[in-house]
């Protein structure tokens, strides 16, 4: 199944800066502060913004976005980002300042659990510790990070979002309406089990000569064959098929309609072809010859409102109604907390709101 909301305590806006709204990256000894001075942009009650932190961020942020949506900051937009991470990184500050002493505890133990899933998740505790290292910062920073991004959207929830806003009957509401019925779609899937007998070289990761694929065929059709009078398509795929993701499952493999890669729209169409327990002819694609078998098909539906719905639709519900209320917020606790920004370089904008995010992992 796919899931289109996800619980999440980041105010998603200001997520890019999540391991650099620490401590800068380095120490300047005497001699190098004097040669790149590193001032105070921002200030407020209780807090001192450097340059430096902003300027960590943005990298931060620059390196995100190539990454994960391989997008390319052009150099012409730095002062524009950099302004609006530094006034992200304001209200972050001062929202941890507003946060009760039971919120602390409560998002403290939540990173807590949070970064020690990370390092279970982890092939090995030093590769956990690589991924540390590559963010510039040391783990304490990493977690002082997380945990003002926490805090904040905590606090922006306590003091802009009403209980009736996220109300059981709000949320029932939104889920009924008509027009947020894709957002708990889900397509239809198939469940198959399937055999690939690779083309591919595994040392140059390119096609077989004509000569060896010709013997790939042969030994795909034999198999297909023995599938054919009855021999159990699991064991055939955990014997033969060169697909490692699937092969100790018995082949088994569960997807939507239009969701395959190039390449494989053959395979997909042959998924849908089948009838249930029927085995497909051969399906070429540029990874080999596979041969499929239904298991199990799946028609469009609705997801249905459980305790993991709800929460997504909550979400969207708080961050929706922060949107409403953050422009005339922000001015106010700029006021209260006696902010200050000294750089001309930035001119920050009126604060983005975090949005709900719609995503898909699987269920």
């Amino acid at each position: 199944m796919m899931t289109r909301f996800r619980r999440t305590c980041l105010p998603a806006a200001a997520a890019f800066f999540l391991f650099a709204a620490g401590a800068p990256a380095f120490a300047q000894d005497r001699g190098a502060a004097a040669l790149f001075p590193d001032p105070v942009v921002a200030s407020g009650r209780g807090f001192e913004i450097k340059r430096s932190t902003v300027q960590d961020a943005y990298i931060t942020e620059k390196a995100l976005m190539l990454r994960q949506q391989n997008v390319v900051i052009p150099e012409s937009e730095r002062a524009r980002v950099e302004s609006d991470i530094l006034l992200h990184i304001v209200v972050d500050k001062i929202l941890v300042q507003r946060a009760t002493p039971e919120e602390i505890t409560s998002v403290s133990n939540q990173v807590a659990k949070y970064i020690e899933d990370l390092r279970k998740a982890a092939p090995s505790e030093s590769l956990f510790q690589e991924q540390i290292q590559a963010t510039g910062k040391t783990l304490e920073q990493v977690k002082t990070a997380y945990l003002e991004k926490r805090l904040a959207r905590v606090v922006l929830a306590r003091e802009l979002v009403s209980s009736n806003a996220v109300s059981d009957a709000a949320v029932k509401q939104f889920y009924d309406d008509p027009k947020n019925a894709t957002n708990f779609a889900i397509p239809e899937q198939v469940r198959v089990a399937h055999i690939l007998i690779s083309v591919i070289d595994p040392d140059t990761r390119r096609q077989l000569p004509a000569a060896r694929k010709m013997d790939k065929e042969k030994l795909a059709r034999d198999i297909k064959a023995r599938a054919d009078k009855g021999e159990d398509f699991a064991a055939l795929a955990k014997q033969y098929s060169d697909d490692a993701g699937t092969r100790d499952k018995g082949g088994e493999h569960t997807f939507a309609r239009n969701t395959t890669g190039p390449g494989l729209e053959g395979f997909e169409a042959a998924s849908f072809s089948l009838k249930t327990n029927q085995i497909s002819d051969l399906v070429e694609t540029p990874y080999g010859y596979d041969i499929i078998k239904l298991l199990e098909k799946r028609p469009a539906s609705k997801m249905p409102l459980d305790d993991n719905v709800a929460a997504g639709i909550r979400d969207y519900l708080a961050n929706d109604e922060i949107n409403k209320q953050l422009p005339a917020y922000i001015p106010k606790i700029e006021a209260e907390y006696n902010v200050k920004f000294l750089d001309a370089n930035y001119s920050p904008t009126p604060l983005a709101a975090p949005g709900a995010t719609a995503i898909a992992p699987g269920r």
